[in-house]
């Protein structure tokens, strides 16, 4: 069996990560809970454009960094308060000692993601690591999962793939013939592609992925 992983808040709790920080860089500048609000909204969960989310923060607070400046900031100043979602580095040391294959695939910057692995102790449990702006390939890019697969030696029948995203962790991956688990945080599916198995934290998904790939 492949498993297939994603990082930001699946893995690791990255939002909340953020949050820390941006609460510590907005505390520096002298700013309120509504500062902290506009730096939360502009990052999108980490998936507004970097360098879009400078240009807000260098506007709204007048810094004098410049915007490469600003997105380095943004990048790395948050990963040490990156912590591991609860229970998935126990699981993911079963599933290996179960002869899984764990491949990470994430979408970020190889640095900023592989910063996060050692920090949180993850790269220590994971097969294979497969960065978007590593390898130039991003989900839900089909082209990425193979990739992946390809790493791990396997096919799309043999393979889960795990994470938050509708699209590049469910429905991406899911036209490709892999089966699906969906780390909802309380989230309502909608449309069409749902996963195969979904519930609110990394940890429960990953047990259900166990149970049903050994026939439970």
């Amino acid at each position: 069996m492949i498993l297939l992983l994603d990082l930001d808040d699946t893995l690791v709790e990255r939002t909340a990560a953020f949050t820390v920080w941006a609460r510590r860089f907005v505390d520096g500048l002298g700013g309120g809970g509504e500062d902290v609000a506009f730096v939360v909204a502009a990052d999108g969960d980490g998936r507004t454009p970097r360098a879009e989310v400078a240009r807000r923060l260098l506007a709204r607070f007048a810094l004098t960094l410049t915007e490469e400046q600003m997105v380095d900031v943004l990048l790395h100043d948050h990963v040490a308060d990156v912590r591991a979602a609860t229970g998935v580095v126990a699981r993911l040391e079963q599933l290996g000692e179960a002869g899984v294959t764990r491949v990470l695939v994430s979408n970020g910057v190889g640095s900023q993601q592989r910063a996060k692995l050692e920090a949180t102790g993850l790269g220590a449990v994971l097969d294979h690591v497969v960065v978007s702006g590593e390898v130039g390939l991003a989900k839900p890019d089909p082209a990425v999962y193979r990739h992946a697969l390809a790493l791990a030696g396997g096919a799309a029948e043999d393979a889960w793939m795990v994470g938050d995203h509708p699209e590049a962790d469910v429905r991406g991956p899911g036209r490709l013939g892999l089966r699906t688990g969906w780390v909802h945080g309380g989230r309502r599916w909608t449309g069409d592609g749902a996963p195969t198995v979904a519930a609110a934290t990394a940890a429960e998904v990953l047990d259900l992925v166990r149970r049903e790939a050994a026939g439970a």
